[in-house]
């Protein structure tokens, strides 16, 4: 089976005009979205195990240019986990309180804690992204942020969070596709924005601030995924079967903790009850 997806290497150099947009990894739809439900369960089950064993959070990043597929990525991949031990963070704008301090003072505030999956609708990287691309800020302070970011970032995986971060790349054809089709859509109207169109003026200049920082952000403990976005099926199946496949590793270690733990309650549920107590 060819690559589901592309990581990125660390401190490797990018072409995302090679990586095919509207890639299926050599998956017929049908069978792709009929695993995708099995996918789906066992994130369930792999949120159920993180929950309860307590010693790790999972931090998904979700990136992408306007239509790309963030909201339906995050809908489709993470419907059957719980919201006790979930929550999506969307960054907008940011606030007149958020711009009076460091840029990533509102992302650390709303990291997960250990036993929670938190999942990010675009994130710290629009402070490389569309500041560069609208300079909002001069080049040499957005510059040094690929920096702070590899520090947050680390920090992060220091203390037992587990990152993935997902560019969804999609084409500027099928962008376009997706555009006209809000268009035609009543029942979707409510998502039409001049301003997409607006965007779109700067293509290229997002796909040179998204290769960079893809390129700098990088790593061995958070590193970035390529997902082929153009189909919407596939996209879908590449990020759960990518979450499962991260997760799983760290499920015979989360079971012997709870096991552990469930002895130990059972002894004090025992002695409670003066269960083999004798004299």
């Amino acid at each position: 089976m060819a690559a589901l997806v592309y990581r990125v290497p660390p401190d490797g150099k990018l072409e995302l005009a090679t990586i095919d947009p509207k890639g299926n990894g050599k998956l017929d739809r049908a069978s792709a979205e009929t695993e995708l439900e099995a996918l789906t369960s066992e994130i369930d089950e792999l949120q159920e195990l993180l929950y309860g064993a307590g010693t790790h959070s999972l931090l998904v990043i979700v990136q992408g240019i306007d239509t790309s597929g963030k909201d339906g990525t995050v809908r489709k991949v993470f419907n059957k986990v719980s919201p006790l031990g979930s929550y999506v963070h969307s960054f907008k704008v940011p606030t007149e309180e958020e711009l009076g301090h460091d840029f990533l003072w509102r992302v650390h505030r709303v990291t997960p804690q250990r036993g929670m999956i938190g999942i990010f609708n675009r994130s710290h990287y629009e402070d490389v992204l569309v500041v560069r691309v609208h300079n909002l800020v001069p080049e040499t302070v957005w510059r040094k942020r690929y920096r702070m970011i590899n520090d947050f970032e680390h920090l992060l995986a220091a203390s037992n969070t587990i990152i993935l971060k997902f560019f969804l790349h999609i084409s500027k054809e099928e962008q376009a596709e997706r555009l006209l089709a809000r268009e035609k859509e009543t029942s979707k109207a409510w998502k039409l924005s001049a301003g997409d169109w607006r965007e779109r003026e700067h293509w290229e200049d997002y796909m040179a601030a998204y290769t960079e920082a893809l390129e700098r952000c990088s790593t061995a403990y958070a590193p970035w995924i390529i997902v082929p976005a153009d189909r919407k099926w596939y996209r879908n199946y590449a990020v759960a079967k990518t979450v499962v496949e991260t997760l799983r590793p760290y499920k015979d270690d989360w079971l012997a903790y709870l096991g552990k733990v469930g002895e130990q309650r059972l002894a004090e549920l025992r002695a409670y009850r003066g269960e083999g107590v004798t004299g």
